[in-house]
This record gives C-alpha cells, structure tokens and sequence, in this order.
C-alpha cells in the first residue's frame, strides 16, 4: 500500500507557473506507475498526465499538452507535475494517483488507480 500527499498549489495568475509535487512513503514507490488527474466544480475528474514506473514513458492530455510536464524522482519518492501558461480553466483540485497497472498509463482511466491523494487546490487568475 501507499500513501500519496500532494503539494504546491496555490493562487496564480493566467500565465504564471506552478510546480505540484506528490510524496509517497513505502518502499515500493518505483512499482508503481503514476498519474495526475484535476477535478474542476461541477466537472467530473479528468486526466492530466501519467508516468511510468521508470519515467521512461509519459503521456499528457491534449488541454494541457505543451504547458504540463510530468516527471519523477524515484530516490525521493517523488512525481511533479510542471504546469505553465496557466489558464483560468486549469482552475481545479489536482490529484495524484498510483497503479501498478500500465494500463494506467496509457488509458488514463480512473478506475485504473489503485491509491489517491487528498488533493491540491490550484486557482489560475484573469
């Protein structure tokens, strides 16, 4: 099992930046493949990026493809989530996830994700 706890969100203004960060305790946080999900008011949870378990293979969806990043950091138990050109609509509580499913990486499907963080607000300003 393992526990996620997200960082780094804040208030910003359109066009500013933010970096997320994700920290996981256990052991085994290089088993798992990762991912990043928002969910906005009033909107169901959406994909943003995922990661796999070696950082060698990454996806990102197209609303934000060009201005996210994703990346890991398997020392430090760590996955990051680099968001510029913020936009009002970026505005949403911002999730991490894990899985030891590939499919998690490549569907991006909710239901593909074993453990969840608490969330992170993030709020883009016109």
């Amino acid at each position: 099992q393992v526990q996620l706890v997200e960082s780094g969100g804040g208030l910003v203004q359109a066009g500013g930046s933010l970096r997320l960060s994700c920290a996981a305790s256990g052991r085994t946080f290089s088993s798992y493949h990762m991912g990043w999900f928002r969910q906005a008011p009033g909107k169901e949870r959406e994909f943003v990026a995922a990661i796999s378990w070696s950082g060698g293979s990454t996806y990102t969806a197209d609303s934000v493809k060009g201005r996210f990043t994703i990346s890991r950091d398997n020392a430090k138990n760590t996955v990051y989530l680099q968001m510029g050109s913020l936009k009002p609509e970026d505005t949403a509580v911002y999730y991490c996830a894990a899985s030891y499913s590939y499919r998690a990486v490549v569907v991006g499907g909710l239901n593909d994700y074993d453990y969840w963080g608490q969330g992170t607000q993030v709020t883009v300003s016109s």
